[in-house]
């Protein structure tokens, strides 16, 4: 093997990716299974895992190591049934990746539907990280395992974005658990981080940045550009190295309770 396989390398490793189905999650499910890793997909509908699995079995060696699963990671029970399938398939899982998440809900505080406020909490903290981390953490303390858990943060933890107040809080909550986790879990030898992206075109967030009529950008989109140094959006392929980073204990095995921003200079930005 040479230097970087020793360094990067995650062969033998099996990996779950919560959220795997969504742009970012299959973007670093595609990282994981490059790097060597066994990898599962958890995501809310069949559609969905059926075809980032046939997006990513791309080989008969690769569709060996690569299996998904529909389920509610909102739910302890379906997480503790997924969790099981998983070993029975592929073993332990090494790497736990929580990349459930999302908003769908804009405008003035005092305009807010409060019932869409719990929901995009329960999504981006209970679903997208308390419930998985809660269950995967339990079994590999129990079972003496040294894992680690990387968190999807966002530019919106750093600093709250106008309109989306349920969606900064949650991803501002992200952060937290992310640096609390870790103090907990590091005498287990688990390791917990993050990834932060800046803006990346998604399928949520496309007609907020795009006009759908002219193809140019909208009002937030150009605010976006101007605030990133880089003048751009991110290119999902650019997340892969900080993954592949924080997912090896050779590389960062002393490293936790960090997020890292992938974000063109977005948060760097001054005048």
């Amino acid at each position: 093997m040479s230097y970087l396989d020793d360094l990067f390398g995650l062969q033998d490793q099996t990996a779950i990716v919560s959220g795997g189905a969504g742009v970012i999650g299959t973007m670093m499910s595609a990282a994981l299974l490059s790097a060597g890793a066994r990898v599962t997909l958890w995501s809310r509908t069949q559609e969905s895992v059926d075809a980032a699995v046939t997006k990513l079995a791309t080989s008969p060696e690769s569709a060996d190591r690569v299996d998904g699963r529909r389920l509610d990671t909102g739910s302890e029970t379906e997480v503790e049934t997924a969790l099981n399938k998983v070993i029975a398939r592929f073993g332990s899982p090494d790497i736990l990746i929580n990349a459930v998440g999302g908003n769908f809900s804009k405008g003035p505080l005092v305009e807010t539907d409060m019932e869409q406020f719990k929901q995009i909490l329960h999504l981006n903290l209970v679903a997208g990280l308390m419930v998985p981390t809660k269950v995967v953490a339990a079994h590999w303390i129990k079972n003496q395992i040294r894992g680690a858990i990387i968190n999807l943060t966002s530019m919106t933890s750093y600093n709250p974005l106008s309109g989306v107040w349920a969606y900064d809080a949650a991803k501002a909550g992200v952060l937290n658990l992310t640096m609390a986790a870790a103090n907990e879990f590091a005498p287990h030898g688990i390791r917990v981080n993050a990834v932060a992206p800046g803006f990346f075109l998604g399928k949520q967030n496309r007609a907020l940045l795009i006009d759908e009529k002219t193809g140019e950008h909208t009002a937030r989109g150009k605010a976006i550009i101007e605030h990133t140094p880089f003048r751009r959006f991110g290119q999902v392929e650019e997340l892969v190295g900080a993954t592949l980073f924080l997912a090896s204990n050779t590389a960062a095995g002393f490293v936790t309770g960090i997020s890292i921003p992938v974000d063109g200079g977005y948060l760097a930005h001054n005048i």
